[in-house]
């Protein structure tokens, strides 16, 4: 079997240019959790090609476009002005395939240029939240920023999680990428949360009560604000919006709802599921998603409440969401696009610099191959929604578009191995989902990074993702089509770094921190800024972003966490439940972060650039 073909690379250099080669058995494995037979795989007949292009497609016969026109094709070559979108083709023998016609570039506008904070937005409580940030919170905090300025707020990402206990705490290990996740739902905003309910008013109590806690438990807020939400939906009242929005998203919409009703009935692992259920496609599915239709709907609703609301917190744009990279295996895209996923194989990273032992994030990569068979609707169903409602998207490990490093199940990150994906036709869609969403789109490039990467981001106008931890050039040397921070939630904090707190929490967690990497790292800030090793930490902090603010850079972003001298990383990769990740309360609420004057200058030195 020829693994090349099938797109599983036999060696790769890692991030430090040494070349590593794959071991033998990971290579079988990952053949064999793609199900590969033959030297080659099957070719599917999808069609991805620019606006302008008019290619010869033999067999072809005619095209019926998006809005349903019939185009007779002569001798198969397509129309140069055919529209952007997504048409058909249909064969002299019979079949039909997509038609996919992009504008090959993404939307970037015209002279972009500005700033602003990039947050956790569970960690940004209020006297409003119930014990952890949510979508009325991010109104305020985007109301905040333009106040200040700022031209865009980045957020991680909102995705679905499945029902129950225990919440999964990471964006990035989301259950849907479509959809998005209740727990951000802002609950005195939802219709009928003013009436009175003595009940309701005991449950905004308890919500409020825990934004005490030093953590954020997000077992209790699901709890509380499920308990809410099922009491205004029994008496919520008819609306059109409601009804346009079940009627717009169908299928999709009612796949993920149904899901998420058997996960509550059943248990959350479709694998532990009676076989008839275990298939969205079967007749026991319909079944029951017939018997228990109010469950499914309360399901739609929050969707739609969430939509909603997302679309009240940022009205205007100047939003960017974020897309994580792969899906959980329990969630709720594995089961509804269970035929285009990889089982027996996870996503991960080879070692680098900040992580030695290389990283396992647990998610599964979808196919290439049968993505493609599939038409690359999973592909482009997830990048619309991560669009919808924003201004921008942040692409995590933006290089999954051309290689994902899979680690067969069983092996540890350092042996895995990269699976090659059709990058260009993936690319196009993403171009052609931007242009439609007039969103612009940063790849976020770090770590392991081929140098065709950033060529190709080039030349599609996707902005680059530059952090001060992974350049060797000062900001003021970086590009200008880029988003441009200091570090992001993965990575230390400018205090993190300052006080040395990071490196000692890598050592107590096992993970074996570089530590001539940090002190590297701490000595070139002290020499860019001609700070003293003793400087105070805020003065090391504010410094830093007025070296930021010089980078010619169409975006600066600024974490809160560093705005307030939080010493500890939101996360630290290649831990589960050693560190507290992804639960961590930023130290003051919105109110006071509105006045903080540390806050107040970092503002002030991006604004004025």
């Amino acid at each position: 079997m020829n693994a090349d073909a099938w797109g599983v690379a036999s060696a790769y250099r890692d991030a430090s240019g040494r070349a590593r080669i794959a071991p033998e058995a990971t290579v079988r494995a990952l053949l064999g959790a793609m199900g590969a037979q033959g030297e080659s795989p099957p070719q599917a007949r999808v069609v991805v090609t620019r606006r302008g292009d008019a290619p010869r497609l033999p067999g072809a016969g005619a095209v019926v476009t998006e809005d349903g026109r019939r185009l007779p094709l002569a001798d198969g070559v397509l129309p140069r002005d055919l529209e952007l979108g997504y048409h058909r083709v249909l064969w002299r023998d019979g079949a039909d395939s997509r038609l996919v016609v992009s504008p090959g570039r993404c939307h970037l506008p015209a002279g972009l240029r500005t700033w602003g904070w990039a947050l956790q937005l569970y960690s940004v409580r209020s006297g409003r939240t119930w014990g952890m940030g949510d979508l009325g919170t991010l109104r305020e905090v985007v109301e905040w920023a333009r106040g200040l300025g700022a031209g865009m707020t980045m957020i991680n990402p909102l995705h679905a999680t499945s029902p129950g206990a225990p919440q999964e705490a990471s964006p990035y290990f989301p259950g849907s990428r479509l959809w998005r996740n209740p727990l951000y739902i802002s609950i005195d905003d939802v219709p009928g949360a003013g009436s009175g309910d003595e009940r309701l008013d005991e449950l905004r109590a308890a919500g409020r009560a825990l934004n005490r806690d030093a953590r954020i438990d997000r077992d209790a807020v699901y709890a509380l604000k499920l308990e809410a939400l099922e009491r205004l939906w029994a008496r919520r009242a008819p609306d059109a919006g409601f009804d346009a929005f079940v009627r717009r998203h169908g299928a999709l919409l009612q796949g993920f709802a149904t899901f998420q009703a058997l996960a509550e009935a059943i248990g959350p692992e479709p694998a532990s599921w009676p076989p008839g259920l275990r298939h969205p496609g079967s007749g026991a599915v319909a079944r029951f998603r017939a018997e228990h239709a109010d469950r499914v709907g309360f399901h739609c609703w929050l969707q739609w409440l969430l939509d909603e609301q997302l679309g009240r917190a940022a009205p205007g744009g100047g939003l960017v969401q974020d897309l994580a990279v792969g899906v959980a295996p329990g969630g709720a895209d594995a089961w509804v696009w269970q035929d285009v996923l990889v089982r027996g194989a996870r996503v991960g990273a080879p070692p680098d610099v900040f992580n030695a032992l290389g990283q396992d994030w647990g998610v599964l990569p979808f196919d290439p191959w049968k993505l493609r068979a599939a038409e690359y609707e999973p592909f482009a169903q997830a990048i619309r929604w991560s669009l919808a409602r924003g201004g921008g998207l942040r692409v995590d490990h933006v290089m999954g578009l051309w290689r994902l490093f899979w680690i067969p199940d069983g092996a540890p990150p350092a042996e895995g191995a990269y699976v090659r994906y059709p990058a260009a036709d993936l690319l196009d869609i993403l171009s052609l989902e931007s242009v439609r969403a007039s969103a612009y789109i940063v790849g976020e490039d770090l770590g392991t990074v081929e140098a065709a990467v950033r060529r190709e981001m080039a030349a599609r106008a996707m902005l680059s993702y530059r952090i001060l931890w992974f350049e060797d050039e000062p900001p003021s040397r970086w590009p200008r089509r880029a988003l441009a921070a200091v570090t992001n939630h993965d990575l230390p904090t400018v205090a993190g770094v300052w006080s040395g707190d990071d490196v000692e929490v890598q050592r107590s967690l096992g993970l074996l921190p570089d530590e001539d990497a940090h002190a590297a790292l701490r000595a070139r800030l002290a020499r860019r800024l001609g700070l003293r090793a003793d400087a105070p930490v805020d003065d090391v902090i504010e410094g830093v972003h007025r070296m930021l603010a010089r980078a010619p850079s169409a975006l600066l972003a600024a974490q809160l966490e560093d705005a307030l001298g939080v010493r500890e990383r939101p996360n630290h990769p290649g831990t589960t439940t050693e560190w507290p990740n992804w639960s961590r309360p930023l130290p003051v609420p919105l109110e006071e972060l509105r006045t903080d004057a540390r806050v107040g200058a970092i503002a002030r030195a991006l604004a004025d650039r």
